[in-house]
């Protein structure tokens, strides 16, 4: 589908162009998003109807709402989505066709601009052409591998297959959360922004079961649910901090499937990497004397590029032998700090210290991970800033909430966190701090009135 002129063209394989006017009396004026329920599942597709409100086009196939916004946009249509309750109330609406009207199942979306993550050109599938097997097409994040995790269905069981981990999962989840969110990282010292994208498994409660990390296409999800009558929920577009806060909501069996090799060195490589590393310091002192400062940084930048050839980058221990002396100091002061309760987590993050700055009561910050821009909160009674800790636990579930004055969640990290490392921490700054066991209503209550989170 495509803007010719003042002609809106829709290429159909086998067939002859569909030409839609977008002037005149008859102009294609509005493109609906539908989804329609049927006896044999779920219908999504799209309509154009002319300045009148009758249907020219009908093209069933699920597509992803930002898309299909997106080329609106770009066409000058009036965009509309209409997610009906009843195949009857669905058709009432869209089967009101002007003269000439036309069917197809197989179109393009082109989109242009930038309304999308991605400059692509969708070719999309009929709805009733479901697969049995669904398979993410990339990384999370961009330029990561494509994980190997596979769904399928066995009877109205959910699969999730995790072929490298050698691990198996099988739920009847209540919807699937198709999830899009923003992570700020820091490359050569500035910020810049990056999406990680992937699949969960809800309950009924809305609780996340899975977590399936991935770039899963959109189409192809809504055709692999819509088999099973099986609501998607698409948070592609929805706010980040939304979609944070609602993958940190862990179901008590929780889990995440990355489909990715865990890079772990043998003993005998950690054995040469340390060598490496002594060897490299002598080898480093030396050019550094001999001749000086920048021949070392040349040697070190070509011995990297090197490696990376090679597909030898644990050797790069080598060419920053600093890295050997470098990582146990680093250990250690941060365990030290722990100890004095200036610092509370692990040293990878998540961890929380606090930092004065400008502000009266200091600022706490959440140090997420290396070369990540850390989420910074206030300190405060007020409203929205950060007065407190709050240590909980639920089933088999842990985690810790970040809490205003008036006890409101503010920040929610879920995981392990030590109660006497934690309170320590909290007394150290002058934080309240509180240890509580949680119920189900409880637990869904907190979860879901939190600010933010770190999934």
């Amino acid at each position: 589908m495509r803007v010719d002129g003042d002609c809106l063209v829709v290429d159909v394989p086998g067939r002859h162009p569909i030409r839609l006017p977008l002037t005149g009396g008859e102009r294609a004026a509005r493109l609906v998003m539908y989804r329609l329920p049927r006896e044999s599942g779920i219908v999504h597709g799209i309509a154009i109807l002319n300045a009148g409100g009758r249907g020219v086009l009908d093209s069933p196939g699920a597509r992803p709402r930002h898309l299909v916004e997106a080329f609106a946009v770009h066409a000058g249509l009036l965009f509309e989505y209409r997610p009906h309750v009843s195949e009857r109330e669905g058709y009432a609406d869209i089967e009101t066709r002007a003269r000439g009207w036309r069917n197809t199942a197989d179109v393009g979306l082109p989109v242009r601009g930038a309304h999308s993550p991605h400059e692509v050109a969708l070719r999309l599938r009929p709805y009733d052409q479901v697969s049995g097997e669904l398979r993410p097409c990339e990384g999370a994040l961009e330029g990561t591998p494509c994980p190997a995790t596979t769904l399928s269905w066995d009877g109205r069981m959910l699969v999730a297959t995790d072929p490298v981990a050698g691990r198996s999962l099988r739920h009847m989840p209540a919807a699937l959360y198709h999830y899009r969110y923003e992570r700020r990282v820091l490359v050569s010292g500035k910020e810049e922004t990056r999406f990680l994208t992937g699949l969960a498994l809800l309950d009924a409660d809305g609780l996340v079961l899975a977590d399936l990390p991935g770039e899963w296409p959109a189409h192809e999800v809504a055709a692999f649910a819509a088999g099973r009558r099986l609501p998607v929920h698409d948070a592609l577009v929805a706010p980040s901090k939304e979609v944070r806060t609602m993958l940190s909501r862990r179901a008590p069996s929780w889990t995440r499937l990355t489909g990715l090799e865990v890079p772990r060195l043998s003993r005998a490589k950690k054995t040469v990497a340390v060598c490496a590393g002594a060897a490299g310091l002598f080898a480093m002192a030396y050019v550094v004397t001999t001749g000086g400062w920048f021949a070392w940084r040349g040697l070190s930048a070509l011995g990297g590029m090197l490696l990376d050839l090679l597909d030898a980058k644990w050797l790069a221990v080598f060419f920053s032998p600093l890295l050997v002396v470098l990582k146990p100091v680093r250990q250690a002061w941060h365990t030290w700090r722990i100890r004095r309760g200036t610092a509370l987590g692990p040293p990878g993050g998540p961890y929380l210290s606090v930092t004065r700055g400008g502000t009266p009561g200091g600022t706490l910050r959440v140090r997420l991970g290396a070369r990540m821009v850390p989420d910074d909160v206030e300190i405060g009674p007020d409203l929205g800033r950060a007065a407190g800790l709050m240590a909980y636990r639920h089933e088999r579930l842990s985690g810790l909430f970040v809490v205003d004055g008036e006890g409101r969640p503010v920040r929610h990290l879920p995981g392990p966190w030590p109660l006497e490392d934690a309170h320590r921490f909290a007394a150290r700054r002058g934080l309240g701090f509180e240890v509580r066991t949680l119920g189900r209503e409880e637990y869904l209550d907190l979860t879901a009135r939190a600010h933010d989170a770190v999934p």
